[in-house]
């Protein structure tokens, strides 16, 4: 990690300057949102100042700058991901929006009733709600491959799971609670061995770890422009383009479509036939910058230090006495879920916040999973490329302070 200059890189994101309650800001909150460098920062105050005009609906000279740097974005995000056709990114509003958009498109056209989708125990409920909603509609079943107590699924009943009537696979890459890093390249190839599809979420990958749509051979791949350094309110689905072509659109309105008539509306190719209407113009175009700034820094050396990072921060953790660890998968990334015994998640959340440090607490998004641990929600320190060993230090001094005051 010799070229890894975490110095330069801190000097990058301006909020990291912050003062909280008199305590340099420790921002561990980073599966939640990730913040933003200046060159984003930038990014956003530039297209304002110097190109802010629709895309792909003007000849004129400002909408002409925007929409080239708009599909610039795209061929960016394309080859970030190693998609075959930079037509099988389609810009979303999130991650969210991204898997809701394979439920209804590919859920109504090739899920019937007594077809089942299969999910796994630790998702984030954007990646249950959709389809609940979906086998409620269709009358189809939602089966859920169950995980160990270390938060590991277990490869066993998912495989045993896999059968004529499963017509998707949609499975996180990395638990957002737990932190565990799933075998997505091995989920894929023995749900193809069946001639299933699948999705992977990849919100909390996308900004940690290398993907490569092709080699993993996912079907469809989810994440989010905020937790990647870039802007909210943007986000992508990648499809394959033989499954995206059968889809029927997601809305209906402009952009969507090549020719409307009373009688019969044709519909755009891709990606534009997922895409109807005004996008968020401003944070598609600025997600290329973010996707500029981690190439600059290199996936390779981020994730190489972010290991390190999370490595240190467990071993400290772990030696308060009153720790439990929620998720202690073999292959983890990025995400630490501790209980202080004896104390309420929100009560050490907000000792830690009058110290200076943002960690998420509560359920997470994943109430089912609470459920299966047994408990109400845990204290989440999530980490990024940005975060330092002090950082932890501070941490692990605050979780002992909020523990003598509360136990």
């Amino acid at each position: 990690m010799t070229h890894y200059d975490i110095h330069s890189i801190r000097a990058d994101f301006p909020i990291l300057k912050t003062k909280v309650n008199g305590y340099p800001l420790v921002y561990l909150d980073n599966g939640a949102t990730t913040q933003k460098p200046q060159s984003v920062i930038n990014a956003i105050t530039d297209y304002y100042t110097q190109i802010n005009s629709n895309v792909h609906r003007g000849v004129h000279h400002l909408s002409q700058l925007a929409t080239d740097a708009y599909e610039v974005t795209r061929r960016k995000l394309s080859e970030f991901i190693n998609a075959a056709q930079d037509y099988e990114v389609i810009l979303t509003n999130g991650t969210t929006h991204s898997i809701n958009l394979v439920a209804h498109c590919y859920g109504k056209q090739f899920v019937k009733e007594g077809d089942e989708i299969i999910i796994s125990a630790m998702e984030h409920h954007s990646n249950i709600v959709p389809w609940q909603m979906l086998c409620e509609e269709q009358g189809a079943k939602l089966r859920v491959v169950p995980i160990n107590d270390e938060g590991e699924l277990d490869m066993g009943a998912y495989h045993a799971m896999l059968n004529e009537r499963v017509k998707l696979v949609s499975i996180t890459y990395v638990s957002n609670t737990l932190g565990t890093l799933n075998p997505i390249k091995e989920i894929t190839k023995l749900a193809h061995d069946h001639g299933i599809p699948v999705l992977v979420d990849g919100a909390q990958a996308i900004q940690h770890l290398h993907v490569d749509v092709q080699a993993l051979d996912v079907d469809f791949f989810a994440f989010s422009g905020h937790k990647m350094y870039g802007p909210t309110g943007v986000g992508v689905l990648y499809g394959k383009e033989k499954w995206l072509d059968q889809m029927p659109p997601y809305q209906g309105g402009g952009d969507m479509i090549k020719e409307v008539r009373f009688e019969k509306t044709i519909y755009n190719e891709l990606p534009f036939k997922f895409e109807a209407g005004t996008p968020n113009i401003e944070a598609g175009i600025c997600l290329g910058a973010a996707v500029d700034y981690i190439k600059t820094i290199g996936l390779s050396q981020i994730a190489l230090y972010e290991t390190e990072l999370l490595k240190y921060a467990t071993k400290a953790l772990s030696e308060i006495d009153q720790i439990r660890f929620i998720g202690t998968a073999k292959e983890k990334s990025s995400v630490i879920s501790f209980l202080v015994n004896g104390a309420h998640p929100y009560d050490v959340g907000v000792i830690l916040d009058k110290l200076g440090i943002a960690v998420r607490t509560g359920h997470h998004c994943t109430q089912p999973l609470m459920e299966r641990f047994g408990i109400p929600g845990t204290v989440r320190a999530s980490i990024a490329m940005y975060n330092t060993k002090e950082e932890i230090d501070l941490l692990v001094s605050a979780v002992k302070r909020a523990a003598s005051m509360l136990l």
